[in-house]
């Protein structure tokens, strides 16, 4: 395979810019160059912008209507699903995830771009005509203007696309900065856009690393919203840019899911569950359910059944159809995963299955780490506390539904927890105590485009999807019409014979 050659993308042109270096992409499964991007400067980023800012300020596209809006973002779904295969091909070998989940995210991708276009057509602001007889209020829901989208590496489309097709549906135009080790699928996406329709400077497209590219996205003045996913660390360091332009952000950070399975759960269910709830996507995902905790009365047969189960994934190439766990996103990411592993180990976690770096036969230039259980963890270990985001499961025991609430919320985090039970009350009762802006029951990492996905706590701000994903990318103006006669505050009514004089 030849690596794909990309460049930036700018008012629907690809281009260099100022970029001298590149950035060459090398699959994780087997270190061979799949892609070469460009490696974006302040300079390359800026030009997006301000692309980005002339297509708000001078439309046409905040001046379409919704409906038309609409159109083109349904055009850009059908023609993402002619290429759906391409692009899982794209993730698959840029990120190293399995392809049927690579396939999975594109179908994703497809509908949220669906019920954006959805959205667009139905947006509406509000009318008060309840203020008395001379006042009438209206609300104006307004583009924000010019968004930066910020999208991290483990979910290149899906990610992307809980961002981009509300945003346009809003009517913003957006600079997007892709993860620089997984660019592909959003400079493909640009070339599609271009196919369907949409105006030039609506989407730009820079890659390069956060600094400078993204920085220099987050404390432009020309940029009026940003929304960012990646990890805590890093969305700190945004919201701190932030406050120098007193721009608002959306920030999707790191998460520490709990996964709670009570005694009267389908047990099938619930070790599938725990499998899927940590190893999808290799375990790579903000919301994976990495601390599995089990009441005590099932948990010795749940723990044997979760390793034999966890024994007979396939680890293999991400290509491959049947591959169940496939490869880590780079070297220094899967240093710190085994790092995590060997703590877990030092203290005194028991080793169910897995435990370290696969490197036998085909794997041996690869970045595949086994499937790893561990059982009789606890709260004060690293494993359950640190975000470990890798294919790692810890596994805790607890006897009452409150403790099994206390150990839940012991985190900083609070994206996403899960619960497994056939009790209605203690369905309810456990998830309005969780602190997470998710809760699955009965289910794991599952979702639906109406349904908005954001966290609590150190996980972040800000909501995704749903009808007030759109909202983040729009804000409120108030207009207040007076009709008739004003009643005077300084001046004298006319009708007095008091006459007033100007000057």
């Amino acid at each position: 395979m030849q690596p794909r050659l990309y460049s930036h993308f700018i008012s629907n042109r690809e281009t260099k810019g100022s970029s001298k270096g590149i950035i060459v992409r090398r699959s994780p499964a087997d270190g061979e160059p799949v892609a070469e991007y460009a490696e974006g400067t302040v300079e390359d980023a800026q030009a997006a912008i301000l692309a980005a800012r002339k297509a708000f300020d001078e439309g046409p596209w905040p001046y379409l209507s919704g409906i038309e809006r609409g159109q083109l973002l349904l055009a850009l779904a059908a023609r993402l699903r002619e290429e759906k295969e391409r692009f899982a091909q794209i993730e698959a070998t840029e990120v190293g995830k399995p392809i049927k989940f690579a396939r999975g995210d594109i179908e994703g991708a497809i509908m949220l771009t669906t019920y954006a276009a959805g959205l667009a057509a139905q947006a509406h602001g509000e009318s008060f005509s309840n203020l008395g007889v001379q006042k009438h209020g209206f609300i104006l829901r307004e583009p924000v203007g010019v968004a930066g989208l910020i999208v991290p590496w483990n979910f290149p489309t899906l990610i992307l696309s809980q961002k981009l097709p509300f945003a346009l549906a809003a009517g913003c135009t957006v600079v997007v900065k892709p993860s620089e080790l997984t660019s592909g699928t959003a400079l493909e996406l640009g070339r599609l856009a271009v196919e369907v329709g949409i105006p030039e400077g609506v989407i730009n497209i820079i890659t390069g690393y956060g600094n400078p590219v993204g920085e220099a996205m987050v404390k432009s003045p020309l940029v009026d919203f940003v929304s960012f996913t990646g990890s805590t660390a890093v969305g700190r360091k945004v919201i701190q840019n932030s406050a120098e332009t007193i721009k608002r952000v959306s920030v999707e950070l790191g998460g520490k899911a709990a996964n709670i399975v009570f005694a009267d759960a389908d047990i099938p269910d619930a070790v599938d569950g725990a499998l899927f709830g940590i190893f999808f996507n290799n375990g790579e995902c903000c919301c994976s359910a990495t601390r599995l905790l089990v009441h005590e009365e099932i948990a010795a047969d749940f723990e044997s059944a979760l390793a034999e189960a966890a024994s007979s994934l396939k680890l293999d190439s991400p290509l491959k159809d049947d591959t169940d766990v496939g490869a880590l996103i780079h070297e220094g990411h899967l240093n710190k995963v085994l790092g995590y592993i060997e703590s877990g180990k030092r203290e005194g976690g028991k080793l169910l299955v897995g435990g370290g770096r696969e490197t036998a036969g085909a794997f041996s230039e690869g970045l595949f780490v086994q499937p790893t259980i561990f059982s009789g963890v606890r709260p004060d270990m690293e494993i359950f506390r640190q975000e470990i985001f890798g294919p790692v499961l810890s596994v805790s025991r607890f006897r009452t539904t409150e403790e099994a609430i206390q150990l839940a919320n012991d985190t900083e985090y609070g994206l996403a927890n899960a619960l497994w039970t056939k009790n209605l009350d203690n369905a309810l009762t456990t998830s309005r105590a969780l602190r997470s802006g998710t809760v699955w029951v009965n289910t794991m990492i599952d979702g639906s485009p109406q349904l908005p996905f954001g966290g609590y706590k150190a996980s972040g701000f800000g909501r995704e999807m749903g009808s007030i994903g759109l909202e983040e990318f729009t804000q409120l103006k108030t207009v207040l019409f007076h009709t008739g006669k004003r009643t005077p505050a300084f001046l004298k009514d006319e009708t007095s014979s008091d006459t007033v004089s100007s000057h």
